[in-house]
């Protein structure tokens, strides 16, 4: 499957920035990843620096999947409101869940800073507009259903929003904590993390078939040698569905642009992420090198290979509403592309085991919380994988 569609901007931005060499012989490990995107660096991180013997394959260079793709843009918010998810699953799990994804921007900083590059993290403030009078009332139930779990956010009124940014809206909600990173950068960066704590990479090498038994699987590569693991964890983003024949993870198409460097962010202020109540949802943000990435118009993935016909018109969608909210800042195209990612009925993702595939761990169906969810599935795999208690593990397991 072709995750990516046209020229994303981070590959091109970066360049290959480390290489990894094919699978030529037969191997043997406690932990086999399959994919080395994001989830599959947070994983494999998580692993090595608990003394976990891992291999990584992936059948493209690394990063270069769903990850190429990414806008990385870092929000605690789930893709279904709190206020929603309360009515769904409980008001313990929503928070907990919420709380999870919050904390997880504060992970994300620290392991930034800790290993050896930023990868473009940077801290920022968050405006969610509600796109139609009639979303105020949602807008407002959100606002109390947040504070009262103290999460740290204020609701606008389009006077206060016209204060921030050039253009108003009925109402939003204005939170403290988001922030942006380059993903593509972000899996190198985990990956040589994981790789000097003797994590093996491999890439440009495809698993063809696993062969389960009682006390381990056997991954066959298209290249002939194969790995054979005590477990396996199944990281191929939108491609896992391959491994796991599972209806609750619907396939979606996302657009995004990258612009030339543009002079100013001038009304912009705090360069806070922007995004919307209407779905599909338009976004923006800024990134480095003084440019601008903007995003969404999502639809129901059915064809990649109509995804080139189609970017034209969502090239001058998304470039049409950015112009209705910042008249004075030029946006010239210069990145486009479409991804595929995964999302599901409740907006959680689906991290653990699975009783359909044995030895396997499984995660899967992020929606727009790819990255804080990466990181959590990392943590949570391998307290799985160490059976190691994890009070978390239930929120986002199959059985739920």
């Amino acid at each position: 499957m072709d995750l990516t569609t046209g020229c994303p901007f981070w590959p091109i931005s970066n360049g290959l920035l480390t290489s990894y060499p094919p699978l030529e012989r037969d191997a043997k490990c406690d932990v086999a990843i399959i994919g080395g995107g994001m989830t599959g660096g947070f994983v494999a991180l998580a692993l090595a620096e608990a003394g976990v013997d891992v291999i990584v394959l992936d059948k493209r260079d690394v990063g270069t999947g769903s990850t190429a793709s990414c806008t990385g843009l870092i929000q605690y918010e789930i893709d279904t409101p709190l206020h929603e998810l309360i009515d769904r699953i409980g008001r313990e799990k929503a928070v907990r869940s919420y709380l999870l994804c919050l904390g997880a921007i504060d992970k994300l900083d620290d392991l930034t800073q800790r290993l050896d590059d930023r990868c473009g993290f940077a801290r920022r403030t968050s405006l969610f507009l509600a796109s139609r009078q009639r979303d105020v009332a949602s807008i407002k139930k959100e606002h109390a259903a947040r504070v009262a779990c103290g999460i740290r956010l204020d609701l606008l009124g389009p006077r206060e929003i016209r204060a921030k940014v050039p253009f108003t809206a009925p109402a939003a909600l204005f939170s403290y904590d988001a922030g942006e990173i380059d993903a593509y950068r972000l899996t190198h960066t985990l990956l040589r993390g994981a790789a000097k704590r003797g994590v093996r990479v491999f890439d440009r090498t495809r698993v063809t078939t696993i062969d389960h038994a009682k006390r381990g699987s056997t991954l066959h590569t298209d290249r002939g040698p194969k790995v054979i693991a005590k477990r396996v964890v199944i990281a191929g983003g939108y491609e896992s569905r391959r491994w796991l024949r599972d209806s609750r993870v619907k396939l979606r198409t996302t657009f995004a642009l990258a612009s030339e460097p543009v002079a100013s962010f001038d009304g912009w202020a705090d360069r806070c992420l922007i995004w919307e109540t209407r779905r599909p949802y338009f976004y923006a943000r800024t990134c480095e090198g003084d440019r601008i990435m903007i995003g969404g118009g999502d639809e129901d993935f059915t064809n990649p290979d109509a995804h080139d016909a189609v970017l034209p018109r969502k090239e001058a969608y998304l470039k049409r509403r950015f112009a209705k909210m910042f008249p004075d800042i030029a946006f010239e195209t210069a990145y486009r592309w479409a991804g595929v990612f995964g999302e599901t009925d409740d907006g959680l993702p689906y991290i653990g085991d699975c009783t359909s595939v044995p030895n396997s761990y499984f995660a899967v169906g992020y929606g727009g919380n790819g990255i804080t969810y990466s990181l959590l599935a990392g943590e949570i795999i391998r307290d799985l994988f160490l059976e190691r208690p994890n009070p978390d593990a239930e929120l986002f397991c199959f059985d739920r």
